[in-house]
């Protein structure tokens, strides 16, 4: 069983940064991918960005330039930094990380951008 503990959620200004943490623990070696989604009020969960074991990157185009998904392997950590934050960012934040075919999701954080 793979356990995520989300951090680093809040309230930020326009313009702002925030930086997400994801660690997952559990009996668990080699997670295959870690990523990023979202989902605002109203709207469908989205992917904002994902990283595999070896460091390759995906990101949604509206957060591209912006946003940088990086991973520890020895921490088991994901992380997102995030710059120039919009009040369209603002979302709860999921965290979720591939593990030996199944998948498992953080219980999200908020993130509250102001204008």
């Amino acid at each position: 069983q793979v356990r995520l503990v989300e951090s680093g959620g809040g309230l930020v200004q326009a313009g702002g940064s925030l930086r997400l943490s994801c660690a997952a623990s559990g009996n668990i070696f080699n997670i295959d991918f870690m990523g990023w989604y979202r989902q605002a009020p109203g709207k469908q969960r989205e992917l904002v960005a994902t990283v595999t074991r070896g460091g390759s990157t995906n990101y949604a185009d509206s957060v591209k330039a912006r946003f940088t998904i990086s991973r520890d392997n020895a921490k088991n950590t994901v992380y997102l930094q995030m710059n120039s934050l919009k009040p369209e960012d603002t979302a709860v934040y999921f965290c979720r990380v591939a593990y030996r075919g199944s998948l498992y999701w953080g219980q999200g954080t908020q993130i509250t951008v102001s204008s």
